[in-house]
């Protein structure tokens, strides 16, 4: 038995379990130390995208972005895109982290043409919004780290539906808004809603009563409105005639509003103050 003790007993008192383990007992005589693991210091910094807007009008839906990215203080580009056709009738416009905003956009892309494929119809409307919301969530664990947050807007045409024209507005963790008549997201999103807001309640035609030109001007007063209280949205830049990115969901499909079409109206508005 004295002998048994005394074969179980090692350099400090010791098992034979922790014996065996070369690198514990070394550990334990301070001859190896365990590494110094340094916190990082502060967050990742990421590129970030604001400001988006969509708004119901009597033709359709319009969505917007303004085209500036930015790390923190710093201008990173001024002719970036923040607004996604996802599929035939559908647009998703970013606001937030780059890197994450297409990840999601191109994910929803891949999800619903694999859907029409592979059952030989479209999504549902409730479907599409769904898909987008857990998306959302599966994205949780990063923005709750501090990084890859996105706030979208979702717009689409549903031609099934009485009310075709529907805009959702989404938090990080995927909860989702159907719209009213219009909806705003990004560091300039408080500007673009009190723009929006006054147009529609106080302005000479309400949001839904207004023509395409008419709602095109709308959307780029309300950017350019923004750009002059937020440093992150790019607005509308005249020296380098560079404008928002704006598409227009009708039953036609999807239409792209060319540039110098939206430096005309916005010429035409200047000159109409």
């Amino acid at each position: 038995m004295a002998q048994q003790n005394e074969r179980e007993m090692t350099w400090g008192g010791s098992t034979s379990a922790d014996a065996n383990d070369f690198v514990n007992v070394l550990r334990r005589r301070g001859i190896v130390r365990e590494p110094e693991h340094r916190a990082v210091q502060g967050p990742v910094p990421e590129t970030q995208g604001t400001t988006i807007l969509a708004f119901k009008f009597a033709d359709g839906v319009l969505v917007a972005g303004d085209r500036r990215a930015t790390m923190g203080n710093i201008v990173m580009y001024d002719r970036t895109e923040k607004v996604f056709e996802v599929d035939r009738h559908s647009v998703m416009a970013i606001a937030g982290s780059f890197g994450a905003a297409w990840e999601t956009a191109r994910t929803l892309q891949h999800s619903f043409q694999f859907y029409r494929r592979s059952q030989l119809q479209e999504m549902s409307l409730e479907g599409k919004v769904r898909a987008l919301a857990k998306l959302l969530r599966d994205n949780l664990g990063m923005v709750l780290q501090g990084v890859g947050v996105v706030v979208p807007l979702f717009a689409t045409y549903d031609i099934a539906s009485p009310d075709p024209a529907k805009v959702f507005f989404y938090d990080a963790m995927g909860a989702h808004f159907d719209a009213t008549d219009f909806a705003a997201s990004g560091s300039g999103g408080p500007a673009v809603r009190s723009t929006l807001y006054y147009e529609n309640a106080w302005g000479p035609t309400p949001l839904r009563q207004l023509d395409q030109k008419g709602a095109i001007t709308i959307a780029l007063r309300a950017l350019d409105t923004a750009a002059e209280a937020d440093t992150a949205t790019g607005g509308v830049d005249r020296l380098g005639k560079i404008f928002p990115i704006i598409k227009i969901l009708n039953q036609d499909g999807i239409t792209t509003v060319p540039q110098d079409e939206l430096a005309a109206l916005f010429q035409g508005a200047t000159h109409d103050k």
